[in-house]
């Protein structure tokens, strides 16, 4: 090997070590953070696995209570709850709560949950029916607040004629008819909601 070869060898590692020293703190904190972050992604999994059987475990516990008759004990389990299995279970619980005659109850499970999101809505839904049914029509238009789909207009308009809002209550029975197909088994429990309040089913053919 040339001499000039050997300088050329010698001057590329000096420039190596240079940036090495240059940039040690850099390189040291990129890798923490990658370990960091593999540690950290290994943790969420455990973390989310734990989650998941105690969720499981509640739902169990809280049908167990269920089936036993005690309504008000399997909605406590269920407080401070999220995700899938405990959005099925308090719905499950509330429904058991209002035949019992609970209805204050039903609402005290289905509020003190953190529902699933793909289910969030039906929860809602469930809420405005119970706040209607107790009495607090004005609770449940707020829960109803920004949904605009057939099933809401409906129980929006149960709220609005529970709080002598005949005329509104009314126009959202019409609305919810319009976004109903005809073939629909609530088709005919809004027609006469509507008929109740004054209105007027139009003709199939000119139903949407």
């Amino acid at each position: 090997m040339a001499i000039d070869d050997l300088l050329d060898e010698h001057e590329q590692g000096e420039r190596v070590r240079a940036w090495l020293r240059n940039n040690a703190l850099g390189i040291l904190g990129g890798l923490a953070l990658g370990i960091a972050a593999i540690y950290g992604w290994q943790w969420w999994g455990h973390h989310q696995a734990q989650q998941q059987q105690q969720a499981h475990a509640s739902y169990a516990e809280a049908m167990k209570q269920l089936e036993a008759g005690q309504t008000e004990k399997a909605g406590e389990l269920l407080a401070g709850q999220e995700g899938t299995y405990a959005t099925l279970a308090a719905l499950r619980v509330a429904k058991a709560q209002v035949e019992a005659g609970k209805i204050d109850e039903a609402i005290t499970t289905l509020k003190g949950i953190h529902a699933d999101p793909a289910l969030q809505a039906v929860v809602d839904e469930r809420l405005a029916q119970l706040y209607t049914a107790a009495g607090k029509p004005d609770e449940a238009l707020k829960q109803l607040d920004g949904d605009t789909g057939s099933a809401v207009l409906e129980l929006r308009g149960d709220a609005l004629l529970a709080a002598g809002k005949r005329d509104e209550a009314r126009d959202a029975y019409a609305e919810a008819l319009t976004g109903t197909d005809v073939a629909s088994p609530a088709r005919r429990r809004i027609e006469l909601k509507l008929q109740e309040t004054g209105g007027q089913v139009p003709e199939p053919a000119e139903a949407t």
